[in-house]
């Protein structure tokens, strides 16, 4: 299994959320690649339109492509989120940290012009084992 250690230094700033300034990652034997997930409900194909509930969605697809690669939040590295309205931070940034422990992920986070199906939230991950 992959060391993952959360690297944090005095003179960079520190992190301002659930994230790490960096991770370095020793003995991977697999990376996964996830896709950025829509807040959509998999059963009923509906589109979760409330930023904290669309993005508990978001990590709930998220865990489920995880599980099936034989991973948890625990194996990934890198985050990045993309908003329609950054102003959705503060809410997006604890709905999304109730699914991590420490050492979080390294993360990104911008607003976008626009997300496939007008959605509030898209989240991807890159995961390491």
């Amino acid at each position: 299994m992959a060391h993952i250690t959360a690297i944090q230094v005095k003179n960079s700033p520190k992190a301002l959320g659930p994230y790490s300034q960096a991770i370095k990652v020793t003995q991977a034997q697999e990376m996964l690649f996830i896709s950025g997930q829509l807040p959509i409900v998999p059963k009923t194909g509906e589109l979760v339109t409330e930023p904290t509930e669309a993005t508990k969605q978001c990590m709930q697809n998220l865990a489920a492509i995880l599980n099936e690669a034989g991973m948890d939040f625990s194996n990934v590295v890198e985050t990045i989120i993309l908003l329609k309205d950054i102003a959705d931070f503060p809410v997006v940034n604890t709905a999304y940290a109730s699914f991590l422990s420490e050492p979080y992920p390294a993360r990104a986070t911008f607003q976008a012009g626009a997300l496939p199906k007008d959605a509030v939230v898209e989240i991807k991950m890159t995961a390491v084992k």
